[in-house]
């Protein structure tokens, strides 16, 4: 025959005296885990990408028919109602964001002053 297993109520009074004992040994505590410091390097900043605004003329496909600077909403009207008046498509006027591209100074300038 097999060995009998004491019953839950002997199992809970064993582990209770067991964790007891063990709390008035004064057992080791566990150490925190050290904060792991951040990296000392520097990231590069992002280089700020300069923007536009300036008028397009689309058709109902979504076709660019013009480009106008910002400052002249007056032609890109014009040239809106003209598009209107030759046919049946539609058109309309939005706003585009373009990237403005600067040619960074040539090395040969520095060298000049130098």
């Amino acid at each position: 025959m097999g060995k009998r297993t004491a019953s839950r109520i002997q199992k809970r009074r064993e582990s209770e005296a067991a964790a007891s004992r063990g709390s008035k040994a004064g057992t080791k505590k566990k150490k925190k885990a050290a904060k792991r410091k951040r990296a000392t390097t520097r990231r590069k900043a992002k280089a700020v990408e300069r923007k536009q605004l300036i008028w397009g003329v689309f058709s109902g496909s979504l076709k660019e028919e013009a480009r106008f600077p910002y400052d002249q909403r007056e032609e890109a009207e014009q040239k809106l109602e003209q598009l209107r008046a030759k046919g049946k498509k539609s058109y309309f006027i939005q706003p585009i964001k373009e990237v403005i591209t600067t040619p960074l100074p040539s090395s040969d300038d520095e060298e000049e002053d130098s």
